[in-house]
């Protein structure tokens, strides 16, 4: 199995990654939305405009 970050070889103790490194990075990318499941729940579109617009209206 290749780890999914950089395609090396994983190590059992990572698994599914190589290093803690690798883990590290795959972690920070969920933590910072890089990954995310896109929703089609027309709720959810309203909630993201409604918030979009509160921060445009927000003065900096």
């Amino acid at each position: 199995m290749a780890c999914p970050i950089c395609d090396k070889q994983t190590d059992p103790k990572y698994r599914p990654f190589c290093s803690k490194r690798c883990a590290d990075i795959d972690l920070a990318k969920w933590m910072t939305g890089s990954y995310a499941v896109p929703s089609t729940d027309p709720e959810d579109l309203e909630q993201a405009l409604e918030e979009a617009a509160q921060k445009k209206s927000k003065p900096h």
